[in-house]
């Protein structure tokens, strides 16, 4: 396939320092919210995002909308994360037909949403309710399909001597869940609904995962990074959003919690992906951030 050509933007624009012509990003969930974001952020920058998903017909839809919005030859792509040899395959045809990886965003995990209804989540969410069925496959999804593919996709990176792992870990791998902005007024208080205890386990490790590659393939060029967003706001009831809004100021880290769009991630995301990072980062052993702090602090998270 062939790539696209170099776009000419305005000399000091952010596209232009932070183009990614050619540059090929894989980004696990790409399908959904903030996955077809990140790939829309690529693909802003004349890179090519290439959307993993576990439904194909939605990731092909949304590579569709991206190559009409953007110009550039995304691809949508059945994957299951969780399957070592479904990973190899696809990015076997991956480099068939571009011939290079050279970013990968874990992004794939279960989260039960926040509509106009409260938290799509029953009362098995609760912790003394949760099946270990879905502990296991939360944990399955969003820490064992993060390791796999940072495993397989970061030795084809290592290979090459070069290559970006974004890591989508969340601020609740940092802070404690408030369960009270997910109350339903209608339920008693052993049917309330709360952001399940595999989220939060899931991203913190994905922190863990990160520190641990950040300096396994340093010598290779093989750069890990991990970002930590807040909540990104969609279709959920203002109620909702004025307790999550409401709730930050009391918390201990002293900066009240945002409820944003997810385009607020796109500078945060730009860095971490483009070489621009690689001085301040290559013998640091982690950058990450949240999506409150606009620059990164080498080997903490916060």
């Amino acid at each position: 396939m062939q790539l696209p050509m170099t776009k000419k933007h305005p000399a000091g624009s952010v596209k232009e320092a932070f183009n990614l012509t050619g540059r090929v990003a894989i980004i696990t969930g790409g399908a959904g919210l903030l996955g077809a974001k990140h790939a829309e952020a690529i693909a802003e920058l004349v890179g090519i995002p290439v959307l993993w998903d576990i439904d194909k017909v939605r990731a092909e839809d949304r590579a569709t909308e991206i190559t009409s919005q953007f110009r550039v030859p995304a691809v949508g792509m059945a994957v299951d994360v969780t399957q070592a040899e479904c990973i190899r395959r696809a990015l076997a045809e991956v480099l068939s037909m571009f011939g290079r990886v050279d970013i990968l965003i874990n992004n794939a995990a279960n989260d039960p949403k926040v509509s106009t209804s409260g938290l799509q989540a029953g009362h098995s969410s609760r912790l003394e309710c949760f099946p270990l069925e879905q502990w296991n496959r939360d944990i399955e999804v969003g820490l064992t399909g993060a390791f796999l593919c940072s495993r397989i996709i970061g030795c084809e990176m290592a290979q090459r001597n070069k290559g970006v792992i974004l890591n989508v870990a969340s601020d609740l791998a940092i802070i404690a869940p408030d369960q009270r902005i997910y109350r339903l007024s209608d339920l008693t208080e052993d049917q309330q609904p709360v952001k399940p205890v595999t989220y939060s386990v899931v991203k913190a490790g994905l922190l863990g995962l990160t520190r641990y590659l950040a300096t396994y393939w340093a010598e290779k060029g093989v750069r890990a990074n991990a970002i930590s967003p807040g909540g990104a706001q969609t279709d959920q009831n203002v109620e909702f959003v004025r307790r999550l809004t409401k709730s930050g100021a009391t918390w201990a880290h002293g900066s009240p919690r945002r409820v944003q769009g997810c385009r607020c991630l796109s500078g945060i995301r730009r860095f971490f992906i483009h070489d621009g990072s690689e001085p301040r980062h290559r013998w640091r052993p982690l950058g990450m951030v949240n999506q409150d702090a606009n620059i990164p602090r080498a080997g903490k998270c916060f």
